[in-house]
């Protein structure tokens, strides 16, 4: 386990000899045995020297720094690494990065304790973060799965006591050079210094790795924190992502980046969803097709060759047919969550107030949103080898070690003999939460006994990844002619899967789609509810899930719930405004009590986006999300500026300000938001998908509605300084776009829009 990839302002490796280095054993870490003392996964190289589970540092004064979070495109091989180098005082040039798999040293305990109701039977004790459950759970799993926006509340704070434990036994070893006290030495650019005495980090590394560092670490007074310049300023990052150059140079390696001697590729076809098991196929064909080999299991057909393209068109020619119950309709999928809202049997989530307050509403209002497609631009990727009862698995994985599990699993093996290489994935979303592909690789690999490359073509991504639920959201308000039409009681109604207990079932359980189907039946699921009690002082509020169960299996997706009960929430504010006679700005100002962070977001994204109230014709359209994250919380307004043009929806700007608490790096938040602002664009303008037969009639990227370079808006986006617990903002652009978009759209044309996509109801 001494090798390892590193991304670095020093030296970025070649594909190629990334991928050498791998087959050989090298360069990426692996692991075949739970580390017992949870003492980390990165272990020193040649004259390198651990300084803990988190770093090394080797005499030529390389700082590398463990990640053990997918590299996603949302930067963590950047964030981490500069929070240790912030508190250690190293170089930026100095610093390179080490993906490690999941242990138990660096377990992800926050999302571990906030997804407790999918893995605990006492989630009530094992949902705090400080919960021996939670903590014991995430441990010896090891549970490290990047999602949910928890990088910084997981692992912020261990990154810091790493830097500056570190800081102290480099100090420690010249203070002992010096014979002076190690409190006295300053520590900064990669050099230990006192008085006009000086010695760089490689030159002590040796020494200071056998310090005993203070207990506990002396952290620096001042967290990691940078200025939240307006958006218009340039400035230039002291920190930027280390990942940037080799992206540019192509260099960067990803899933199906992996080289293997001797390797040959695969492609695969899967069964429609309601007709998954394989049939038969046109064995005649395969003769003459050059195929290394045809692999079948129950829900699929996999064909090797030499090169993808080749085993990609065999199984075009061997047209393999699937059967099953009957395949789901998307027409029936909706009937049935319509039927769920007029249904009185619901389970109550949330009571704040008076559950008698509503009476008769005042206003009620269907959101509909339609099950959604992750495309992410790689789609999924797995490289296998299985020799001598051992299997070695290259695969981007957001859950590394249910995807161990379940490929161990697969194969009749003991997870002692599964070795992981964590790679990067080109994009995610959410979708390599699932996996579906480290199984299928595990099974080819074995089947062929030589090295495999699986990689899903565009169409089977799309079919074979469930998409984020669909769901019927009903809201009501009673609005009280003595406070200006103000909503008095308000009340959501969410017809939907229990989508979160049914990818808990998959991740954790390792259930068949159709058996975590079966588990989340009739369940209540406040987290596939989350977002639905909106940001405002409205004194009597009740939510309700009317739990579905659908023949499509659903998932998570960038955004969660957020994306779904903020859209809903967001217009209805708006339809609410209009009842009142009120402007859309002012209105939601005079429902925010005293939250002050929210009002303070909601005036300044008003004066960035030039807020003119919002009337018919001004084609200008406001929304306001919040989320929360253990003690952290996020707020993040929006004014779109859209209309109806030629081939659909334009969008011509979109101005966004977001309090996210203390930011590490301003470059990476404001990454964040524009990204996130992009994605729900495009969820409000398409990327959803109609099934027929059990198929998403959209197979292809460019059947998707995505906005293009030129559909991209003018994006303006303004942080506010603020030093509370600093919140993930990549989803929080994500659930904004669509109900500031939907707004302005109704601002423009005189409609309301309440379903996403948002032109999927005509006009």
């Amino acid at each position: 386990m001494a090798g390892r990839e590193r991304l670095s302002g020093l030296a970025i490796t070649r594909r190629g000899l990334i991928a050498g280095a791998a087959a050989g054993g090298g360069l990426l870490l692996a692991w075949y045995v739970w580390p017992r003392s949870y003492s980390g996964a990165l272990e020193p190289g040649a004259q390198e020297h651990g300084f803990g589970a988190w770093l090394t540092v080797d005499e030529g004064g390389v700082v590398t720094v463990a990640v053990p979070q997918l590299e996603m495109g949302q930067g963590v091989t950047t964030l981490l690494p500069q929070i240790v180098a912030m508190e250690m005082g190293a170089a930026w040039g100095q610093v390179a990065v080490a993906p490690v798999p999941p242990n138990g040293a660096q377990a992800n305990i926050p999302l571990a304790a906030k997804w407790a109701p999918l893995w605990s039977a006492l989630p009530d004790l094992a949902g705090e973060p400080d919960s021996f459950l939670a903590n014991r759970f995430a441990r010896s799993e090891p549970f490290a799965a990047t999602a949910g926006g928890s990088t910084l509340a997981a692992f912020e704070s261990d990154c810091r006591a790493a830097g500056a434990a570190a800081r102290a036994m480099l100090a420690m070893a010249a203070a002992e050079r010096w014979d002076v006290a190690w409190e006295e030495c300053e520590v900064a650019e990669g050099i230990v210094t006192h008085g006009q005495r000086r010695a760089r980090f490689g030159e002590l590394a040796a020494e200071a790795a056998r310090m005993t560092p203070p207990d506990p670490p002396p952290l620096r007074p001042q967290a990691p924190m940078e200025e939240p310049l307006p958006g218009d300023v340039p400035a230039s990052s002291a920190y930027p992502r280390l990942d940037l150059p080799a992206k540019v140079d192509g260099s960067f390696p990803f899933a199906g980046d992996i080289r293997l001697p001797g390797m040959v590729y695969v492609s695969i076809r899967h069964g429609a969803w309601g007709m998954r098991e394989l049939v038969g196929f046109e064995e005649e064909a395969a003769r003459g097709l050059g195929l290394v080999a045809l692999v079948r299991s129950k829900f699929w057909l996999a064909a090797v060759a030499d090169s993808w393209w080749k085993a990609d068109r065999a199984l075009d020619r061997l047209r393999p047919r699937f059967a099953g119950p009957g395949g789901v309709e998307s027409d029936a999928v909706e009937t049935t969550l319509g039927e769920a809202l007029e249904r009185t049997d619901v389970e109550r989530l949330t009571v704040l107030g008076d559950t008698e307050a509503m009476q008769t509403p005042t206003l009620t209002r269907r959101y509909d949103i339609a099950p959604a497609l992750h495309a992410p631009v790689e789609t999924a990727s797995a490289t296998a080898l299985y020799r001598d009862g051992r299997l070695q698995l290259w695969i981007a994985s957001q859950a590394p070690a249910a995807a161990r599990r379940v490929a161990a699993k697969a194969i009749g093996l003991s997870e002692r003999d599964v070795a992981i290489y964590p790679v990067a994935a080109g994009g995610s979303f959410d979708a390599r939460l699932e996996s579906m592909h480290a199984i299928e690789a595990a099974l080819i690999a074995r089947e062929v006994g030589r090295p495999v490359q699986l990689t899903w073509p565009r169409g089977e991504e799309f079919k074979a990844v469930p998409p984020r639920t669909p769901a019927a959201i009903a809201l009501s308000a009673r609005l009280d002619p003595n406070t200006d039409r103000q909503p008095v009681a308000w009340r959501a109604k969410l017809a939907m899967p229990a989508t979160m207990r049914e990818f808990g079932a998959r991740l954790f359980d390792d259930r068949t789609v159709e058996a975590a189907i079966e588990a989340a039946a009739g369940e209540a699921d406040p987290l596939a509810c989350e977002g639905a009690v909106p940001p405002y002082a409205i004194p009597n509020v009740v939510v309700d899930h009317a739990p579905v169960t659908i023949d499509l299996p659903t998932t998570r997706m960038r955004g969660n719930s957020a994306a779904y009960t903020g859209f809903a929430t967001e217009c209805f504010l708006d339809e609410l405004a209009e009842i009142a006679g009120r402007d859309p700005l002012l209105y939601r100002l005079s429902l925010l009590g005293q939250d002050a962070r929210a009002a303070t977001v909601l005036r300044a994204a008003a004066r960035l986006g030039e807020w003119d109230g919002g009337v018919e014709g001004t084609s200008q359209g406001l929304a306001l999300i919040r989320m929360a994250f253990g003690e952290a919380r996020g707020f993040i307004a929006c004014v779109a500026q859209a209309r109806l043009g030629e081939g659909g929806v334009r969008v011509d700007r979109l101005s966004a300000v977001a309090d996210i608490g203390r930011i590490p790096n301003l470059d990476l938040a404001r990454q964040q938001i524009e990204g996130g602002l992009i994605f729900g664009l495009s969820l409000a303008t398409g990327a959803s998908a109609v099934y027929r037969d059990g198929m998403p009639e959209n197979r292809r990227l460019g059947a998707l509605m995505l906005p293009t370079l030129g559909d991209t808006p003018d994006l303006r986006v303004d942080f506010l300084a603020s030093e509370e617990a600093p919140f993930d903002p990549g989803e929080l652009g994500v659930a904004v776009a669509p109900p500031a978009i939907a707004n302005a759209l109704h601002a423009a044309t005189g409609l309301r829009f309440r379903r996403l996509p948002l032109l999927s109801e005509g006009l």
